[in-house]
């Protein structure tokens, strides 16, 4: 699958040669990882740090599947409210999701300061905007959720999301912990302390044919090279596989953009913190390191990569037009415009561990809007998982889990 269409900002901006060979001759290792974005590189360098002898292949550059085309929030929420979630899996099991995630939201803030080479990061408020009138109950039953478990959160009323901010919507949720950052830069700081831990790293390097065998897996790549393995971590990101298609997980097309560096003295509230609404599907909007403004939404079913290409300039276009509406007074120009392959499970919680279908498999995909911070808690879980280390927290994202 193509996951993307357009032109994506961060590899631009990075300005990071590819730095990994292709795979050209067997090898053996303990783990395999397929995929080489964000997740993959969470997970490689989550094992290799525990002495785990890892490979890394993908069959793009390194970072320039979904994770060039992510928008680069940092978010706990997920797409499901705290108190939706309560009522469909349970409120002890929603609480430990929500707790889950904010602690891994706190993680990828830590990676991104230790990591290797300037890998920007900037901690940031989360303010969730009432659409409608009509989600102002729904704002308030979900902060009284979130307070119950001492998440830090506030409850804007009109007037005084009218103070603090330039919008004026019913009310609003802000919170912490959220943040931004580079996600590209990101990678590949984690790969290359993956590989100074002893990983061995190869892009453009597709497995066209992988088996289980009695003892370990064997991939074979399109240029004839084969990877022996006791194990392999999907992180294939949107690429879904095929056993998973249509029962837990949809597709969709999102669209971006990213504008000229905003006037340093327009800030939209609480020094351009993350935002994004209500409505589904939902816009969302968040600033880069250097001033530009980066949005997102406008979704669509997923029907094709060319499709979805033809697609661009119309919904960016109309994405623009809502931040303008959105943010009358600030002054920009559009730079860029790009698509992804977006993809979401029906309870909002990622897919994490292991399937029938693939005994010798662990799945690490984090479908939903924050697929970022889903990359840290399965990198962690699937660590204990491999080390044979029990964790109840594996039982909320397992792949058998009900459709609900």
């Amino acid at each position: 699958m193509d996951l993307i269409s357009g032109q994506p900002l961060w590899p631009v901006a990075a300005g990071l040669p590819a730095s990994y060979p292709a795979l050209r001759s067997d090898l053996e290792c303990e783990v395999v990882v397929l995929g080489a974005g964000i997740t993959g590189a969470l997970v490689a360098h989550r094992f290799a740090a525990d002495g785990i002898d890892v490979v890394v292949v993908d069959r793009r550059e390194v970072g320039h599947g979904s994770t060039a085309a992510s928008t680069a929030l940092v978010l706990y929420e997920l797409d499901t409210h705290l108190a939706d979630l309560e009522e469909r899996i349970g409120r002890r099991a929603a609480q430990r999701a929500y707790a889950i995630s904010a602690a891994a939201a706190g993680e990828i803030e830590e990676l991104a300061r230790a990591a290797p080479g300037p890998v920007p990061f900037e901690r940031k408020r989360s303010l969730y905007l009432a659409s409608r009138r009509r989600d102002v109950e729904t704002l308030r039953r979900e902060c009284a959720a979130r307070e119950r478990i001492g998440l830090p959160v506030a409850f804007l009323d009109r007037r005084e999301l009218r103070r603090r901010t330039v919008f004026d919507r019913p009310a609003a949720l802000l919170s912490e912990p959220a943040g931004q950052v580079d996600p590209y830069r990101l990678t590949h700081a984690l790969l290359r302390a993956a590989a100074g831990a002893g990983a061995r790293i190869f892009d453009r390097t597709e497995v066209v044919k992988l088996r289980e065998r009695r003892r370990g897996l064997e991939l074979r790549t399109r240029d004839g090279a084969v990877v022996r393995a006791q194990r392999a971590v999907l992180a294939t990101g949107y690429e879904t596989p095929a056993m998973l298609r249509g029962r837990l997980v949809r597709l969709s097309s999102t669209f971006a953009l990213a504008t000229d560096p905003l006037s340093p003295a327009f800030d939209w509230g609480e020094n351009r913190c993350l935002v994004w609404e209500a409505a589904r599907p939902y816009t969302y909007l968040s600033s880069s390191r250097d001033g530009r403004l980066v949005a997102g939404g406008e979704d669509l079913p997923f029907a094709s990569s060319h499709r979805r290409g033809r697609q661009l300039e119309r919904q960016t276009r109309q994405l623009e037009r809502r931040l303008r509406r959105l943010l009358p007074a600030a002054d920009f120009t559009v730079d860029w415009r790009w698509a992804g392959t977006f993809a979401e499970t029906r309870d909002g919680l990622p897919l994490i561990g292991r399937s029938d279908a693939f005994r010798r498999g662990y799945f690490a995909l984090g479908y939903g809007g924050n697929g970022i911070t889903f990359g840290a808690v399965a990198a962690r879980l699937l660590l204990d998982l491999h080390r044979r280390r029990a964790n109840p927290d594996l039982a909320l994202f397992r792949l058998d889990r009900p459709a609900r």
